[in-house]
């Protein structure tokens, strides 16, 4: 048995990790922690900066170095968890994919046999709704999606 969940910097997906990590170590599965960094956010953040600032002939350089923080910081993210998961006798593994959001979650389900999708009702904006993310992808898999709020 395999568990994914989708890690995106929330809290929602923190408090899905830990459910998950609840089954596995009731069912003797491995958790899968995945996460999908997106290009595009860091050439619209790298824009928005350049804009403010006034420092757009270096635009590539600030592009790069968001870039390079959104995989540190999710990395650093992501082995937190799979520390917790270690400590809690689970075996859990990273993933980290680049593109777009759906369609390298959606790809990630299908390449694999998992049992069990986590993730959590909102992304890291918080609102009120459940995200976008979820609508986008629910409709697409057959595998159960298990949705925490």
């Amino acid at each position: 048995m395999k568990i994914l969940v989708l890690i995106d910097g929330s809290k929602w997906s923190h408090m899905g990790a830990l459910h998950a990590i609840s089954i596995g170590k009731k069912k003797g599965a491995e958790v899968v922690l995945l996460s999908v960094l997106d290009k595009r956010e860091a050439r619209t953040m790298a824009f928005n900066y350049c804009t403010q600032s006034d420092k757009c002939e270096i635009i590539g350089t600030y592009e790069q170095n968001i870039w390079q923080d959104m995989h540190r910081s999710i990395e650093a993210e992501l082995e937190n968890i799979r520390e917790y998961c270690s400590q809690e006798g689970c075996v859990c593994t990273i993933k980290i994919r680049e593109g777009a959001r759906r369609e390298e979650i959606v790809a990630e389900i299908r390449e694999n046999d998992y049992s069990l999708v986590v993730m959590g009702a909102f992304g890291q904006s918080g609102t009120s709704h459940p995200g976008s993310c979820l609508g986008e992808i629910a409709g697409e898999i057959t595998t159960p999606l298990f949705i925490v709020r």
